[in-house]
């Protein structure tokens, strides 16, 4: 074990050991939060722009967080989005475009119904009044679901709140900044019930899948020592067996 070329060897797996344990120390840095978000920081409500840009994900601590902001509805642009859930009942959301700037735009859940004639009903009066004038709203700001493929049956469609699906039925979109997350309005409008939005459970501020990558790069550096010592042994031995069988016809 001590001739040159497992001495070789041997630094060899000291530097990729080395580079293992920093991956780990790494991954180790990331897996705890040292400035974790204080207890109920979703619950105060804080402008929409200080939370999130235009066309930006919406960071994991910020996903429920209470927003607020103004803009005006583009009429037109009221949809309905079906298999939601308001307290384990399936029903049906109505969104809509607001327009919070000259040419930016985020996708909004207004209420929750039931019944598919109350929600026809309900884009019926939210169109009559979207007159371009400035609305308020507030409510939590949630990342997007994700489109999803409609029935054959039916491709007008929407399972999923899903900004992207929306902006492929709305009006007036050339050049339109977009914010990726959705708005769910904590008020509903007549007709509709509030959108069930409770806050969300408080995180710990130690990410457990990243302590067990820590944890693997770990043991990928025990793994570098124990390959070198044992092919060193596995050669060690192997000489021994040579020189036995060499000497053991003298010997005899």
């Amino acid at each position: 074990m001590l001739r040159g070329r497992w001495i070789g060897v041997l630094l060899l797996c000291l530097v990729v050991a080395g580079v293992f344990a920093w991956l780990g120390q790494w991954q180790l840095a990331r897996a705890i939060d040292t400035d974790p978000p204080p207890a109920g920081a979703t619950e105060q409500v804080r402008p929409l722009a200080d939370v999130v840009e235009p066309g930006e994900y919406l960071p994991e601590p910020l996903v429920g967080q209470q927003v607020t902001t103004t803009g005006s509805w583009v009429p037109e642009d009221f949809l309905v989005v079906s298999s939601r859930f308001n307290d384990g009942v399936e029903g049906y959301w109505i969104t809509g475009q607001l327009r919070v700037a000259e040419r930016t735009s985020i996708a909004v859940a207004l209420g929750w119904t039931a019944d598919q004639d109350d929600a026809d009903a309900a884009i019926d009066s939210l169109e009559a009044s979207a007159d371009g004038g400035a609305v308020t709203l507030t409510g939590r700001i949630i990342s997007d679901e994700g489109p999803s493929v409609p029935p054959a049956d039916d491709p007008m469609r929407m399972d999923r709140m899903s900004t992207a699906a929306l902006l492929s039925h709305w009006h007036d979109i050339e050049d339109l900044d977009v914010y990726r997350p959705y708005l769910a309005s904590a008020t509903a409008p007549a007709g509709l019930v509030d959108i069930s939005s409770p806050a969300p459970d408080e995180q710990s501020p130690v990410n457990w899948l990243n302590v067990f990558y820590a944890a693997e790069w770990a043991i990928f550096a025990g793994f570098a020592f124990y390959l070198w010592y044992r092919l060193a042994k596995d050669a060690w031995e192997r000489e021994v067996e040579e020189f036995e069988d060499s000497t053991s016809p003298e010997t005899a």
